[in-house]
């Protein structure tokens, strides 16, 4: 019988830093959240997966700097260029367990025991360039588990990314390739400070890259509208034989990294759209892959209420929406813009 979610969680408790946003406490509080998930009980809770393989990584990074980061982990302390991302010893094998839970979560949909899966793991992955760490990032590991999916028969992957960063490190992996659809929302001019409408690809993946850059304040009206007036017909042309989604919650309002508006109820509407446009465009075959959110009752919270929507419960918002918001910014003359740019 298939299960309507399959999900790991893999809160890598050897890579972690006193102090840091991105720490394992995060996916810690996800798994206590979803205990109280109703129905939980009928998802299919995946076995520990299989660290990803060289061979994995390297489809996507460069064995040179695959090679780089075994040497570092070696070294007293360990470290990488990247200011932002901490390096310890055990942090590669964390790295190399979250690309993994990727493609075990991915694999429960493509064999048909689940209809949508979640891998609830870090480190993040998608600032993670071809050669370099980036923004607490090491593997990218939802590029990792697309070219897995192309490996198992399914040529044509979207991916859409609702992290309220730029998912950089995807859309370079990506940017000529037009077996791939990348469509990011993000807050506009916020770290990595890319992501402009004006990116759309190269070569022969000219209008395969779409994003959708949101004023600082804009939330769930905005997330929603850019899934129904961009993400929708883009998928519908393009004809995607999965969908796989960069889930990060740092869009939330409490979240300390950025500044939109979106609550608790709004991720759970975006949620139920995700896996309405799944079963439109791909057989229902979609996978949430976790990224950031650092605020962690409102990101455990959040990861609950996706869950809830998957599982055909109520949204329960222990937040609402925050006490001194301001009316969200109007955001249809980006979503015009991106549909004229992009001829939807």
């Amino acid at each position: 019988m298939q299960a309507p979610v399959a999900y790991l969680v893999v809160p890598s408790l050897a890579h972690n830093k006193a102090g840091h946003s991105e720490h394992n406490g995060r996916v810690t509080a996800i798994g206590e959240a979803l205990a109280s998930v109703p129905g939980i009980e009928l998802a299919l809770q995946l076995p520990p997966a299989a660290p990803a393989t060289a061979a994995q990584v390297t489809a996507v990074h460069s064995a040179r700097y695959l090679a780089q980061l075994t040497a570092a982990v070696k070294k007293v302390p360990p470290r990488v260029a990247d200011p932002s991302t901490y390096l310890q010893s055990g942090s590669l094998q964390c790295a190399l367990d979250a690309a993994g839970s990727a493609i075990a979560a991915l694999d429960a949909v493509l064999d048909g025991r689940a209809r949508t899966a979640f891998s609830v793991a870090r480190p993040p992955g998608h600032h993670a360039v071809a050669d370099r760490a980036m923004g607490f990032c090491f593997f990218n590991s939802v590029a990792i588990a697309a070219h897995h999916a192309q490996q198992n028969g399914r040529a044509r992957v979207l991916i859409f990314d609702f992290d309220v960063h730029h998912g950089n490190g995807t859309q370079d992996l990506f940017y000529t390739d037009p077996s791939v659809l990348f469509v990011s929302t993000h807050q506009d001019h916020l770290y990595p400070n890319s992501g402009a409408l004006e990116e759309t690809g190269a070569a022969a993946g000219a209008g395969c890259t779409i994003n959708l850059p949101l004023p600082a304040g804009a939330g769930d009206t905005a997330l929603l509208q850019a899934v129904e007036r961009v993400l929708r017909p883009a998928a519908l042309r393009f004809a995607p034989d999965v969908l796989l989604v960069s889930a990060g919650f740092d869009a939330h309002w409490r979240d300390p990294l950025a500044s939109l508006q979106m609550t608790c109820s709004g991720y759970h509407q975006l949620a139920a759209s995700l896996q309405s446009l799944a079963h439109d465009v791909c057989g229902g075959r979609l996978a949430f892959l976790l990224e950031g959110g650092y605020d962690v009752p409102a990101l455990s919270s959040s990861v609950a209420n996706v869950f809830r929507a998957l599982l055909g419960q109520p949204a329960h918002d222990p937040f609402g929406t925050a006490t001194a918001s301001a009316p969200e910014p109007d955001c249809s003359s980006l979503f015009s813009a991106a549909r004229q740019l992009h001829n939807l």
